[in-house]
């Protein structure tokens, strides 16, 4: 992280380079979408990231679908069989990566139809969504965005990690949710997300990101 050298931005100045960057993006796997990931804990608000990307994206022209891992997490049956504050559980099988492969990106793969399910499950009222499919034409980018993405070798054909300092993140989340914190330690431990990422957003100051360019 050290190495990394990081430049102070607005968040529009960088959802706007974002999506120039992303513009002529192209997948390595010969896919017809290119597929980004934008990867933060809930406190980082990485989703807010990949919206404002859509909108330039939007404007400029090139057609993208944001899809949140909060619409895919898993009925609180399973997610909480170990209770409601197990971190194992939540750093392993909270969400359902399985969906995830089956409904977003099997359906982006090449030769695929492009027909993406943008949730699956609602977490509030813990039922089905019931959401329809959404075409996603030939191109078009899918945004995904949520928490420990990078492990899960997801075919991204860029990464995008939202950072917040150890500090910051136990600031900014909620004191309710502390209990999550030694997962996003583990995640940073095993996977390196600030290391690993092609592009790097400092956000300990909401008002005041920096980037890796």
């Amino acid at each position: 992280m050290g190495r990394v050298r990081l430049e102070a931005i607005t968040w529009e100045r960088l959802g706007d380079l974002l999506a120039e960057r992303l513009f002529d993006l192209k997948s390595a796997d010969g896919s017809a979408w290119p597929r980004i990931a934008f990867d933060g804990a809930p406190a980082a608000r990485p989703g807010d990231l990949a919206e404002r990307v859509g909108e330039a994206l939007r404007i400029r022209g090139r057609p993208s679908l944001t899809v949140g891992t909060e619409g895919f997490l898993r009925p609180a049956s399973v997610r909480l069989e170990y209770g409601h504050r197990d971190v194992d559980a939540y750093y392993d099988g909270w969400f359902d990566t399985g969906a995830l492969w089956r409904e977003v990106f099997g359906p982006l793969e090449p030769g695929g139809d492009g027909r993406v399910l943008p949730d699956l499950w609602d977490p509030v009222t813990d039922r089905a969504t019931r959401s329809s499919y959404v075409q996603l034409p030939p191109a078009g980018l899918l945004l995904l965005h949520g928490p420990l993405l990078l492990r899960h070798w997801f075919p991204f054909d860029l990464t995008v990690h939202v950072l917040l300092s150890p500090g910051a993140l136990r600031r900014r989340t909620p004191e309710a949710e502390h209990w999550t914190l030694p997962a996003f330690e583990r995640y940073d431990h095993e996977t390196d997300p600030a290391g690993t990422a092609d592009v790097l957003v400092r956000a300990d100051d909401p008002r005041h990101p920096a980037w890796s360019g």
